[in-house]
């Protein structure tokens, strides 16, 4: 709880003090205390460009966060949603970010299309969350609607709505999407509303800190990290089916233990982490050891021979050595991306030179340069790599012609089933 006094001017502190509470937007707090979040990563920039560390408050009600904003009881606060009515006692920062409130509900039940239909219904919200406010606003014109403010996250509530142990509950559309990739019954309904994302100041905060995030804000736009920020959390999420989901999670506990100790053999020798391994062999075959295309490639890392010879594999159909040689041709991929190219990127990028040739990398790198976008960055690549398809582009490049779009199909599949992967080892 902050102390109730107000924090030193920004020019003369040593620390960045900013408030929220427990459950934000886009900004959580995991049950050992850590934090997470575009939110969260974005004030952490910010404050290492500023050379300050960071302290946050948290705390439990919206309400009780704008008082202590408006008191100077931090330089700013973040994840919340100020109501309208509000909004001319604080000065408002940039918006970063639309986020879509939803209704959730079980999909082996009825789907709902108002809030009428919720009447009578369990269910639950975050406490102080967000999401409780609206359902607040909601109840002026719905006095039937209830709920239950529990301190459980989102992430929780969305469980317990698989599991059938609520009716329905509000979260970020983001975070529906996300709980689907794990817990397949859990569905989207009707939005409540839309809001902006920003960071809110006490009222008289000081130019130089509203000047510093202004320009914070505007560089990160300009060269493309929050795109790249925000395409880490929800870049991959879009990509599969609930079919694909569900057979995935199937072939997780009947194919997966088999095969699990070559992926981490092969993980051991290359340092690539053996459950993205696992990811790019189950986009290639299916984890199927005896899988063939008609264009040559075979096993269950889709390798073809000239690849395999280079990885020193003289044995395709042998399903340890296929692995690996997938990950050593993976590992040399990654080698091979420029060193401007950071990670998480360097790796994308990698994946779709696996799919198409490195070659198709640097032709999509040089028509990034040519749009004026940053070939670095894997959000502005990815743009390109379709162009490679189309015959204007492909004559004035250098490898030529190619299925762009498929390496950007692949990569973002590898990335959506690598997440489910981390999620579920990290559960077991």
């Amino acid at each position: 709880m902050p102390s109730n006094k107000p924090v030193p001017p920004f020019a003369m502190t040593n620390e960045l003090v900013v408030i929220t509470i427990a459950h934000a937007d886009n900004f959580h707090i995991d049950s050992e205390g850590n934090f997470s979040g575009i939110t969260f990563d974005l004030v952490n920039e910010f404050a290492a460009e500023i050379g300050l560390e960071i302290r946050f408050i948290v705390m439990p009600r919206l309400e009780l966060a704008l008082a202590a904003l408006k008191q100077h009881q931090a330089h700013f606060a973040i994840g919340l949603d100020i109501p309208d009515q509000y909004a001319y006692r604080f000065i408002l920062g940039p918006v970063y970010l639309h986020t879509h409130h939803q209704i959730a509900f079980n999909a082996g039940n009825f789907e709902p299309t108002d809030l009428q239909q919720l009447i009578g219904k369990k269910i639950e919200v975050p406490v102080g969350s967000t999401h409780e406010n609206l359902l607040q606003k909601m109840k002026v014109k719905i006095p039937g609607l209830a709920w239950s403010a529990v301190p459980q996250s989102s992430e929780i509530l969305l469980i317990k709505l698989d599991k059938g142990e609520i009716d329905y509950t509000v979260a970020d559309s983001l975070d529906i999407k996300k709980a689907n990739h794990f817990h397949h019954r859990v569905k989207g309904a009707f939005e409540l509303d839309v809001s902006a994302s920003r960071w809110i100041f006490p009222k008289y905060t000081e130019n130089l800190l509203i000047d510093k995030v202004n320009e914070f804000f505007e560089r990160i736009k300009q060269e493309g990290v929050l795109g790249q920020l925000l395409d880490s959390y929800s870049g991959s999420y879009y990509q599969l089916s609930p079919g694909d989901i569900y057979f995935f999670k199937k072939k997780i506990y009947s194919r997966l233990p088999v095969l699990k100790k070559y992926f981490m053999q092969a993980a051991r020798i290359t340092g690539i982490d053996w459950r993205l391994l696992a990811a790019l062999a189950y986009q290639e075959s299916h984890w199927n050891p005896r899988a063939k295309s008609p264009t040559g490639v075979s096993g269950i890392m889709m390798l073809t021979r000239e690849t395999a010879r280079r990885m020193g594999i003289d044995n395709l159909a042998d399903t340890r050595m296929n692995i690996l040689g997938g990950a050593r041709y993976l590992k040399l991929l990654k080698e091979k991306i420029p060193e401007s190219v950071p990670e998480p990127d360097r790796t994308w990028m990698a994946l779709a030179a696996y799919n198409q040739g490195y070659g198709r990398v640097i032709d999509a790198r040089a028509l990034a340069m040519r749009f004026n976008l940053n070939p670095d960055l894997w959000i502005d690549l990815k743009k390109m790599l379709p162009l490679l398809n189309k015959q204007h582009y492909a004559e004035e490049i250098k490898y030529g012609h190619a299925r762009g779009d498929e390496a950007v199909t692949l990569t973002n599949s590898v990335r959506a089933y690598y997440e489910i992967l981390k999620r579920i080892t990290i559960e077991e």
